[in-house]
């Protein structure tokens, strides 16, 4: 179904509308309730934007290191038997470059504005 607007959209216009016209006008503590409450709703809509491709992605590197195909979750759950075992370290090829990425592609959901995320996003244009 192409309905208009999107989920995202519907979700991003709230929280607009909170931050624009409702914020201003509310003070002490409900005013820090709704700052955490437009933060939640800006984190569903990097959720929905990012996350899917994100996920497909970190499993996509997850079959090519492991050698192995599975869910998301049983990927993650069998190299994290992996590196408890000592089957696979930092000496791994390919390992700590998809520890990297997939840290970088959870802060571009989680913590897009957290400095360091974006120091090293400008490390990686440079």
């Amino acid at each position: 179904m192409q309905d208009e607007p999107t989920t995202t959209e519907l979700i991003k216009a709230v929280a607009d509308f909170l931050r624009n016209e409702i914020a201003p006008a509310i003070k002490g503590h409900n005013s820090f309730k709704l700052r955490v409450g437009i933060n939640a709703l800006d984190l569903v809509t990097r959720q929905l934007a990012l996350a899917e491709a994100g996920d497909a992605t970190e499993a996509a590197r997850l079959k090519a290191l492991l050698g192995a195909d599975g869910s998301l979750i049983e990927l993650n759950r069998a190299l994290s038997e992996r590196i408890a075992s000592g089957e696979v370290d930092l000496t791994t090829p390919g390992l700590s470059e998809h520890l990297w990425q997939t840290t970088m592609d959870k802060l571009a959901v989680d913590q897009p504005n957290y400095a360091s995320y974006k120091r090293e996003l400008g490390n990686k244009s440079g």
